[in-house]
């Protein structure tokens, strides 16, 4: 197999001195997506905090390549400058920051300089056009008193300002309602033609709307099956039982 956009080998990953992450691999090519499920607790969430660089995650063993490049060397602003991107499950708020503001901020971060007003204008338009987002809610500050579904929103509407080559998106479906899955499915559909993608998710629900190339199941820090759409339908069906090592 050629080698992905991310490339992931033997990852082992500590927080605390507590082995998180216990042998892991996974590779994703441009234009995939991948859908990793399993119970609380697998390490889902930790494979994701560690591709992006959370300073609490001590890698043990294992290498990430990203594009060629040895990811473990750069920092969290180095993988997002360079096309890193991750939603997070309980996204902050930002009490006195305007959504505006913070997305403009967010573009100039990472692209190195700020938008021109009228480009980013139109980037802006067109990418709340796919959330079908009113733009009353540029003046609203971020997060602060928003619905689960609008906090889900705002952060793929970041994404798909920002344009990501690998989106990591840690349960991005909780808490939506039916239009916001849509909405949201929609927005991860659009970047994920030429983009890696990445989705936790614990329901197949999002995965009728987002089908993925692949499913991966982690159990205790390991993937320990992985399959077609097909597998997060038995797993809808059947939970993780016939997955889980008996004694």
């Amino acid at each position: 197999m050629a080698a992905g956009l991310l490339d992931v080998q033997g990852l082992r990953a500590t927080v605390e001195d507590t082995e998180i992450l216990r042998g892991v691999d996974l590779s994703i090519q441009p234009g995939e997506i991948h859908a990793i499920m399993g119970l609380n607790g697998a390490g889902k969430s930790t494979l994701a905090s560690v591709i992006m660089g959370h300073p609490a995650y001590d890698i043990t063993a294992g290498s990430m390549q990203y594009d060629g490049e040895d990811l473990t060397e750069l920092e969290v602003h180095e993988r997002a400058r360079a096309g890193l991107f991750m939603s997070f499950q309980y996204p902050s708020s930002i009490p006195g920051v305007q959504v505006g503001t913070f997305l403009r901020k967010s573009v100039a971060a990472v692209r190195g300089e700020a938008p021109k007003a009228r480009e980013f204008r139109k980037e802006l338009q067109a990418a709340m056009e796919v959330l079908n987002m009113d733009r009353s809610f540029l003046s609203r500050y971020v997060n602060d008193g928003f619905s689960g579904g609008e906090k889900k929103r705002l952060e793929i509407l970041q994404m798909l300002l920002l344009q990501p080559r690998m989106a990591l998106l840690d349960e991005t479906d909780s808490g939506l309602d039916i239009d916001a899955l849509k909405a949201v499915a929609q927005g991860i559909n659009s970047l994920s033609k030429e983009s890696g993608v990445l989705l936790i998710t614990h329901y197949n629900r999002l995965l009728e709307l987002v089908v993925p190339n692949m499913v991966h199941v982690m159990i205790d820090g390991r993937i320990v099956q992985s399959g077609g759409p097909e597998l997060a339908q038995r797993l809808e069906a059947d939970g993780y039982e016939w997955l889980t090592p008996t004694a």
